[in-house]
């Protein structure tokens, strides 16, 4: 049995999915910037960006921000494919009250986000 690692292509479209999927379950928020955003994102956070998802705080972190919180689902599909503590249920709730996977990210709600952002960034 092999396993191979998915192409740069297959992780930009797993972000899409995941995007397009949360969003329209909760029937709510933005999958514009995540699908337009997919590619670069996914380049980014793997080839160039230093961070441990065992360990969200580790001070030598890179720290990626989405400015434009509205783009949310683009950090919660690169934290939840990445092996970041956020699971596919946790993408399920996304909006939802009290979700780790709020609609405009919020420190201290999902390891892994850095900032509070909001619709104007």
């Amino acid at each position: 049995m092999s396993s191979s690692v998915p192409s740069r292509r297959d992780c930009a479209n797993a972000i899409r999915a995941l995007s397009m999927d949360a969003v329209q379950k909760a029937n709510s928020g933005h999958p514009g910037a995540p699908m337009g955003m997919a590619d670069i994102a996914q380049v980014l956070w793997t080839d160039f960006l230093s961070h441990s998802p065992v360990n969200p705080g580790w001070v030598n972190r890179d720290r990626f921000v989405m400015s434009n919180g509205h783009g949310s689902m683009l950090v919660y599909s690169l934290l939840h494919l990445s092996g970041y503590d956020v699971s596919i249920d946790d993408i399920r709730n996304f909006r939802q009250l009290h979700s780790k996977t709020p609609g405009h990210p919020e420190f201290g709600y999902t390891p892994g986000v850095e900032t509070t952002t909001g619709p104007l960034g």
